[in-house]
């Protein structure tokens, strides 16, 4: 397959490019790649080469992902590329993001072969993640609009890390994102992922407010680094001060990992409070992952508190909702459920 000529991109001064897919700006030089490692100049044009390039393909539970009012209990088909834009040094999937194209077994697939392999698997979604799909928005606009033909959700993992022009394009056939809210500080956005703390709130105030796309929000708890009670407080106080009470929130647990290693994995009770505090500031659902925990990846009804999506690990157990209310007091709750 050949390389994809790359939307979002214009020519800039010295004979480079300016790609504009996402707040980093890269300037490329002919024959040279952007942060990502995915977009190149090549004859003064701006090419997708990670596009048609999945690096493999997975059939996950939804809840994975991590979703829990989106689908409960389906199967969602998985796949990324190589590359990411943002340079988390706790990176949990460092050997596909942090990989060229060139140092990693890359299949080929268009766009019309990821959706009959969605078809194939009888998964009623597809989901973009493993890196960062922004990379691949090319890709990913062209496959969800076939999808979106099929009756195949689409639904993005990311870092919301993505310009505002172009977000409004790649998101036009998603009807699910989950975005990785990692910290709520500056300094641990730069110092730590080498990109924007308010770029990426301006983008889940743009997906909770002008689309309708069903939004859940991901926050990866580090020893020492994200995880005081302070921090979580204000991150929970701005999610329901902007987003709402029910916008889900999953606080996971981190292990050592590429350039963190140093780092202890995350106790238990870190995620506790975490939970705690964010059930306290208001927020009807809230999830911890990566450990077993029963009660911590339920969903309770927010008004009577009885369990309606009873879960262990990425299982579902037991659904016990009603034309997506409580069975119980006929509360509604928040999600797209089948």
């Amino acid at each position: 397959m050949n390389h994809k000529l790359a939307k979002w991109w214009e020519p800039h001064e010295n004979g480079k490019i300016l790609c504009t897919l996402c707040p980093r700006y890269c300037t490329i030089g002919k024959g040279q790649k952007g942060f990502c490692y995915i977009r190149e100049n090549i004859d003064d044009k701006l090419y997708s080469i990670g596009y048609g390039k999945p690096t493999g393909f997975a059939v996950d539970p939804i809840e994975k992902k991590p979703l829990s009012h989106f689908l409960p209990g389906t199967n969602v088909l998985s796949f990324g590329t190589a590359g990411c834009n943002l340079g988390c040094k706790f990176c949990q999937n460092w050997t596909t993001s942090k990989s060229q194209i060139d140092d990693i077994h890359s299949l080929e697939a268009t766009p019309e072969q990821v959706v009959n392999l969605a078809k194939k698997y009888r998964t009623p979604s597809i989901a973009y993640t493993y890196n960062d799909p922004t990379i691949f928005g090319e890709y990913v606009i062209d496959i969800s609009k076939i999808a979106r033909e099929e009756n195949i959700k689409s639904v993005m993992v990311t870092a919301g890390y993505i310009d505002k022009k172009a977000r409004k394009e790649i998101y036009k056939y998603i009807d699910a994102a989950n975005v990785d809210l990692k910290a709520f500080t500056e300094t641990f956005y730069r110092k730590l992922t080498f990109s924007h703390l308010n770029d990426i709130l301006d983008t889940l105030l743009w997906l909770k407010n002008e689309t309708d796309i069903w939004l859940e929000i991901t926050t990866l708890l580090i020893p020492g680094e994200n995880d005081s009670e302070n921090e979580i407080m204000q991150l929970c106080s701005w999610v329901i001060k902007n987003l709402g009470e029910n916008v889900p929130i999953h606080f996971t647990a981190f292990h050592p990992d590429f350039k963190m290693k140093n780092k202890p994995r995350t106790p238990s009770v870190t995620l506790d409070m975490a939970r705690n505090i964010a059930i306290k500031e208001g927020i009807n659902y809230v999830y911890v992952g990566n450990v077993h925990n029963l009660e911590g990846q339920t969903t309770y009804c927010p008004n009577c508190n009885e369990p309606v999506i009873t879960r262990d690990w990425h299982s579902v157990l037991d659904i016990k909702l009603k034309d997506s209310k409580c069975y119980k007091c006929g509360e509604k709750i928040a999600g797209v459920f089948q």
